[in-house]
This record gives C-alpha cells, structure tokens and sequence, in this order.
C-alpha cells in the first residue's frame, strides 16, 4: 500500500495533477485526494483550478462537467466505466419532446446528467442550490430534469408549475422508511438527515432534508451528537472523520452504489501511468452548449 501511494504522489506530481473525489467514494479514495466534495463543491473546485491535470474520482458525468470547465486540460476518469444510472435515464430525444410539450417552460437540469443533456438545458443545478437555482428563473414553469424526488421536493418551496421527468436514483431508492424508524428505536436522540434524492415517504420522517456538502456543515455545528444519515453510504466516513466525537449510522446496509465505488487506488495509479487510455472527451461543439448551463449555475452559487 505504502508504495502504491508514493507512485500516485509521484507522478501526480510529474503531472501536475489534482485529485478530485466524490464524498461517496472509498474511504482510502478520500484520503488521497486533494479535495472531497459533493457535486457543486467539485463543479466549483474544477472551474478554479489551476492544476494541468484533473483525475477525477466519481461518476463520468462529474468528469464530463470538470471536462467542459477546463476544456485545455487533462481530465481523467481512474474508472471510466463508472456511469450514473440517473443520468442514463434521459436523453436529449425525450428532453427535446418535454421541451417542445412546454414551450414556456425554462430547463432547469440537475447536474447528474450527460454533457448532451446539458447542452439542451437552460440552467444547471445540485441538491444544494436547487431551490435558489429554480427561483431564479424567470419563468413560471419549469422542467425539472431527471430526479422527480428532487424537483418534487423543490416544488414544494416554489409558486412556479413545474413538469417532472419520473427519473431517480436506485441507491436513493433502497433507503425505507422502516429501516430508519427502526433505528430511531436504537438511537432515540439522533437526528435524520436525509438527502433529497429520498423517497417523499423517507423525507417525511427525516428532520432535515440537505445534500451531502449541507450535511457536512449541519453535522459539524449542530450540537447534537448522535445522526442517521439517510443517503449513500460512504458518506458516513466523511462524516466521522469530520467529527470524531459523533456517531453517525447510516440508515440502511443496501445504500451503496456500485458505480461510486469503482473508483480504486490501483486505478488511480493506472490513470497517472496512462493518461491517454482514461481521457474524458466532450465533443467541443456539444461542450459549448453545455458550459453555458454550468456557467450560469455557478454565476448564483
């Protein structure tokens, strides 16, 4: 391990890389990289960088975004066949049909989608700045693509008419009602933290609904000391490393994605040792587009 980890130093270093890595990847993946975020934190994070090489430990539409961003330098995928199911549940064919069904409506397009989505959309966002993303439109109706947990959840703070597409996250999906009430019954002083990707039914028990880099603020300054944490699993080690003196229990054994965690060190290594076997590309005429969506999300946030 010890000189598996001097190798990635040392030719991140020839490289002049930097890694970036998801709060849902492996725990040994976190510890490596020069900075752990969730979507928004990492979409700002690649925008600034100054690094020559961006390898990029997540799923590949988090790779496509840091592509679009820095379209002269190296992105990097340790895992380029980690994809996100959520993202592959639309397409520009049937985001290009809801569009058409509702010319008034403005595009507001979570960032878990692939760069010809984006291209197609008005505005991106995240989990975290949904809200403030959608009121900032001038518009009163609203595509809110993919995760109809998310726009619903959304909706519900907004006066805008929104149209949903019935996309969702499996991993999201396997976290029950039952599982967390019953460790409710363990754990009588926890707090729920639930991510919005959640069913409404899990949503509805949880005390607070954030994303990921929300939970991370929430979890560091609440005075409680005890959470169950209602999203993807490793997001638990990120936590406890934040805050040693909390427990944290997540909320059911099943929420893994196997996607997030293709990512490994061994890869990592790979992709240092040939950049060119694990390049992401974005077609530059699609890239443009797509920029103009991510751009004008990080202009608010």
């Amino acid at each position: 391990m010890k000189n598996l980890l001097q190798k990635i130093l040392f030719l991140k270093k020839q490289h002049q890389a930097v890694i970036l890595a998801h709060n849902y990847q492996r725990p040994e993946v976190q510890d490596m990289a020069d900075f752990v975020g969730d979507s928004l934190e990492l979409s700002q994070q690649a925008a600034k960088t100054k690094a020559k090489m961006i390898v990029f430990c997540g799923v590949r539409f988090m790779a496509e975004t840091a592509k679009i961003l820095n379209p002269k330098k190296t992105v990097v995928m340790p895992a380029p066949d980690a994809y996100c199911p959520m993202a592959a549940m639309i397409n520009t064919e049937k985001l290009i049909a809801l569009k058409e069904k509702h010319p008034k409506a403005k595009v507001v397009c979570y960032v878990n989608t692939t760069a010809e989505v984006k291209a197609e959309s008005d505005i991106c966002c995240t989990s975290a700045n949904a809200e403030k993303i959608v009121n900032s439109q001038d518009a009163d109706e609203i595509i809110f693509i993919p995760d109809q947990h998310l726009g619903q959840w959304v909706a519900k703070n907004s006066k805008k008419k929104f149209y949903f597409f019935p996309g969702f996250c499996p991993t999201h999906l396997r976290i029950h009602p039952s599982s967390i009430l019953d460790l409710k019954k363990l754990h009588p002083e926890a707090l729920v933290l639930c991510h919005p990707e959640c069913t409404k039914e899990v949503k509805d028990i949880s005390d607070y609904v954030l994303g990921t880099g929300q939970m991370l603020k929430f979890a560091k300054q609440s005075p409680k000391k005890e959470f169950i944490i209602a999203t993807e699993n490793g997001m638990t080690y990120r936590l406890q490393k934040q805050s040693p003196h909390k427990k944290f229990y997540q909320a059911s054994p099943l929420a893994v994605c196997p996607n997030m965690k293709k990512t490994e060190l061994f890869k990592i290594l790979a992709s240092l040792e040939s950049p060119k076997d694990h390049e992401v590309l974005v077609d530059e005429k699609i890239a443009k587009k797509a920029r103009k969506a991510i751009r004008k999300m990080l202009d608010i946030c």
